[in-house]
């Protein structure tokens, strides 16, 4: 007994590493089976499965890209699925297994439902419920991708109504919050035409047991954190909510969070303060909420989400709303619009 011990202490860091993974896998094949239909279930697949099901992975499937992934459209026994591979990186593992772990937590109509996936590649895919219309960023910004009929006003409230859903349930649904941390339009996604769907939850974190914030190193998309969360490397829920204005914003201009190529500034939030405070607001409004005459009282609509969204934007997180105070403050803006 005493040699077979002292076997597994010399044991390298490359054998530990091929245990560690290994283990890993029954471990989560085990989870995975253990499920009692009750809370997400979640099926493994076979990597033939998946092949066949994307064509394997048919470039003309890809329905949007992240850091490290790709996602694909597929027709898996019978019916449309929504298939994400991982490309080789630093952060694959890393990324792959975090969508896994909160994927497989959520239960809500505006976060995308993990259908399954498959352990037999070096990196899992991940198998997801079908999105058929791709992405917001596809539908509001300029140039606009073919097949998206123009996104109304009434419409782009809905969108930000129910994504602010999603995220206070990430921030309230659980015994400890879970901070999104990379909420921007190519992360949001469609089932139909008008069901906004939350994904990708890369950089998702749980806020840690008798903790309020997150530390460590600063995870997202440049233009969409804020302040203090570039300066500390501490977040918490507030996080969320500054990128949750700056989505706002997009919204209402149908323009970029940043753009280094426009005369007016990079960050959007500026370019908006400048129209505003130049008595330009309908200006710097996207075209298509706008139309040929916008009257008096949605003008009024429009500057109560610009500044709820600017609310959102607070230098000091202490300024922000909750999630919840915002998705309920939408929820009496669009039923002004029914």
């Amino acid at each position: 007994m005493s040699s077979f011990f002292r076997k597994i202490k010399h044991l390298g860091k490359a054998d530990k590493e091929t245990f560690m993974l290994m283990n890993g896998k029954v471990f989560l094949e085990k989870l995975i089976k253990s499920c009692d239909n009750k809370r997400n279930p979640i099926r493994c697949f076979h990597e033939n499965e998946l092949k066949i099901a994307t064509k394997n992975y048919d470039r003309q499937k890809v329905i949007t890209t992240g850091l490290g992934y790709e996602l694909f459209k597929g027709f898996l026994h019978d019916y449309p699925v929504s298939i994400m591979k991982f490309v080789n990186s630093d952060y694959a593992a890393e990324f792959c297994f975090n969508n896994i772990v909160f994927a497989s937590q959520m239960n809500h109509k505006n976060v995308i439902r993990l259908i399954g996936c498959c352990l037999e590649t070096e990196n899992p895919v991940l198998v997801f419920e079908y999105v058929e219309y791709g992405t917001l960023a596809d539908c509001i910004y300029h140039p606009r991708q073919p097949n998206f009929e123009p996104v109304t006003w009434s419409l782009r409230l809905k969108i930000a109504m129910e994504i602010a859903y999603g995220i206070a349930y990430l921030h309230v649904g659980f015994s400890r919050p879970i901070v999104f941390r990379n909420l921007r339009p190519s992360n949001i996604l469609f089932q139909g035409q008008s069901a906004a769907k939350l994904f990708d939850f890369s950089y998702s974190e749980s806020v840690p047991v008798g903790e309020t914030r997150i530390r460590g190193r600063v995870m997202g998309t440049f233009g969409y954190l804020p302040p203090e969360y570039i300066a500390t490397g501490d977040c918490n829920e507030k996080c969320d909510v500054y990128s949750f204005g700056m989505l706002l914003l997009e919204l209402l201009t149908g323009q970029r969070a940043v753009d280094r190529e426009t005369e007016d500034g990079w960050f959007l939030s500026d370019r908006v303060r400048k129209y505003i405070k130049k008595s330009r607001f309908t200006e710097i409004v996207d075209p298509e909420i706008v139309g040929e005459r916008l009257c008096s009282a949605k003008e009024q609509k429009l500057k109560a989400f610009t500044r709820l969204a600017f609310n959102c934007l607070s230098v000091s997180a202490d300024d922000r709303p909750t999630m919840v105070d915002v998705a309920k403050q939408l929820r009496l803006m669009h039923r002004s619009e029914m």
